[in-house]
């Protein structure tokens, strides 16, 4: 098994691609070792002493390092989680976890407008963001904003109020004339 990585426009994380499915649908976001107990494959990479966050995509694993680790230090530990956990034959995910489709439930009289809103986050924003090992999630709109839920490698990415507000933004609301602006939200 060949593991690839890709670095991220987060300085604490990177990304490694196993050449296999990671998961079949949805996204998965463990933000701490507690988090990841559903998952087995989240559980070995946060052995690794250093790891302070996992995110698993379609075909990726995201991984975070504390800020006083290297990552020359840690890489070879987390290839070798990955590699051993495909070679056990254990599933990525336990019986009782889920995944996320990734955006909150809205409804009400702004319920159109979320529906675009949620269209061009799966269209345009998602699959860009997820080629740099993170996702962004639709969260709520009241009077104008959008919340968004940042995971993987764009939660705490130093680029990240810039693609909220130049990228994100300025997309939602030439389509959109009802948004008004775009925030954060941590979850």
């Amino acid at each position: 098994m060949f593991i690839q990585t890709e670095s991220t426009p987060n300085p604490a994380t990177l990304k490694f691609l196993p050449g296999q499915t990671v998961l079949e649908a949805g996204t998965a976001d463990f933000p701490s070792a507690e988090a990841a107990e559903k998952s087995p494959l989240a559980n070995r990479i946060f052995a690794v002493s250093g790891v302070t966050g996992v995110f698993f995509g379609n075909d990726f694993v995201t991984v975070t390092k504390a800020d006083d680790v290297q990552w020359d230090h840690i890489k070879p530990a987390i290839l070798g989680a990955v590699m051993e956990h495909y070679q056990s034959g254990q599933p990525i995910m336990g019986a009782d976890a889920n995944t996320a489709s990734g955006h909150a439930e809205h409804s009400g009289e702004d319920a159109e407008v979320v529906n675009q809103i949620k269209d061009l986050l799966d269209s345009r924003v998602r699959p860009a963001v997820a080629q740099d090992g993170g996702d962004i999630t639709f969260h709520g709109f009241d009077r104008g904003v959008v919340y968004l839920h940042m995971q993987g490698a764009c939660a705490g990415c130093p680029s990240s109020t810039l693609t909220l507000k130049m990228g994100i933004e300025n997309l939602l609301r030439h389509y959109i004339p009802e948004v008004t602006e775009v925030r954060p939200v941590a979850v």
